[in-house]
Formats: C-alpha cells, sequence, structure tokens
C-alpha cells in the first residue's frame, strides 16, 4: 500500500459509528466516592455491550534510561490494592519496573466510547501470590511462561515452536510446575480517569485523585 493510499483510507474511517458504538450519558454528579466502584460497573457495561477482549490494557513504563514504552497487556485482577497484571521479572517490562516502579494503564472500549486511565506506583506480589495467580490460568498460559526468554532476541520461529511444544509438554505433565521469573504486579493509582465520549465532542472526564483523606474528584476539559 503506497502512502497516498494509506492517507485515503485514514480518511474513510470513523470514531465511533453509530452501528457498532452506543455511547451512554454519564453524569459525573451521579459517580460513586471511590474508582474501584464506578471501573466495576464499566467493566460490567463493556461486557454486556460485547466489548472484544475487554480485560486488555495499554501499559506505559519508563526503562532504565528513561525512555517510554507501551505495550498491551491483560488485567489479571482489580481490589482495593490495585490493578493487576503479570510479566517476568526478566522481561522489558519487568526490567524497566524494577529501575522505575510507576505506571500508565489505559483501558479503551471503543462499543461505549469510554476509557480509563490509571496512573501510580507498581509493587510486585511476593513469590507464592505470583505463582498461584499463574496456575489458576490456562494451560497455554503456563506453557508461555515456561517458555520464557521474554523480550530476548530469537534466532528463528522453528526454536520458538521447539521450545513451546516442549514448554506444553511440561505443562500438562506437571500443572503446578513453577516459571520462578513470572511475577504479579499491582498498580496502586493516584489518579483515575474515565472518559465518556460524546457525539457531539462534549467528553465528558472525571479524575479521581487520592489524597490523604481518600478520594477527591474533579471534571477535566475533553
Amino acid at each position: 500500500m503506497a502512502q497516498e493510499d494509506l492517507q485515503e483510507l485514514l480518511r474513510t474511517l470513523r470514531v465511533w459509528a453509530p452501528e457498532t458504538t452506543r455511547l451512554p450519558a454519564f453524569d459525573p454528579e451521579t459517580a460513586p466516592p471511590t474508582p474501584l466502584t464506578l471501573f466495576t460497573s464499566w467493566f460490567a457495561e463493556a461486557v454486556a455491550a460485547g466489548q472484544p477482549e475487554p480485560h486488555t490494557m495499554s501499559l506505559a513504563t519508563v526503562d532504565e534510561e528513561g525512555r517510554p514504552d507501551v505495550r498491551i497487556v491483560m488485567l489479571h485482577g482489580v481490589d482495593a490494592d490495585g490493578w493487576s497484571f503479570a510479566t517476568h521479572a526478566t522481561s522489558r517490562k519487568g526490567r524497566a519496573l524494577s529501575a522505575h516502579p510507576y505506571a500508565a494503564l489505559a483501558f479503551y472500549w471503543p462499543a461505549l466510547g469510554r476509557q480509563v486511565r490509571l496512573r501510580g506506583p507498581v509493587t510486585s506480589a511476593p513469590s507464592q501470590e505470583s505463582q498461584a495467580d499463574l496456575h489458576a490460568r490456562s494451560t497455554g498460559a503456563l506453557a508461555a511462561a515456561l517458555t520464557g526468554r521474554q523480550s530476548e532476541e530469537l534466532s528463528s520461529v522453528a526454536r520458538l515452536r521447539q521450545e513451546s511444544e516442549a514448554a506444553w509438554l511440561r505443562a500438562r505433565e506437571n500443572p503446578a510446575e513453577p516459571s520462578p521469573t513470572w511475577t504479579l504486579y499491582r498498580l496502586h493509582p493516584n489518579t483515575v480517569e474515565f472518559f465518556q465520549g460524546d457525539a457531539h465532542r462534549r467528553h465528558v472526564r472525571l479524575e479521581y485523585r487520592r489524597t490523604e483523606f481518600g478520594w477527591s474528584r474533579g471534571l477535566l476539559w475533553p
């Protein structure tokens, strides 16, 4: 595809097409006092709206040299302790979190024209809890963790297939086999923003801010 064709294709695309997107009204005055309550509600509504993979999110980190990076990861859980995800401590994002234990998360649910953005410090769970999280997941998740070497240079696709097949065999034979570097992380948000799109571009942005007395709330210009 030529660059001119790409530009033309971009001009044909729409955001929040009415045949695929519903933009519900959002009155921030009725929002609950804590972001966890609102997130739980919005997440359930995204699932009910048929949003594909609503549990995927962007994770942004800063590496050892201060360079930003972002990737898509899967939400493992949410509770009063924070928003959880997992990876190898030796991976690129694991090393970045070790150097700078602060990150940002972003959920995008286009079926409802909604975003949720979080920023805050990140902590790692104890090994026992990390392994329990891994073993509560699918055989494929364990096989991927046992394959390991995440973010390392790969010599060929054939090598990946060979290592993966061996890891799948180990995962099936021993569902409790540990993956020592697999780590569960929790982001403890200092700010949580809820964005509701509007057809007239009067988007509603409600930001929760953590204070020493609990959560405060405020609106942001779109």
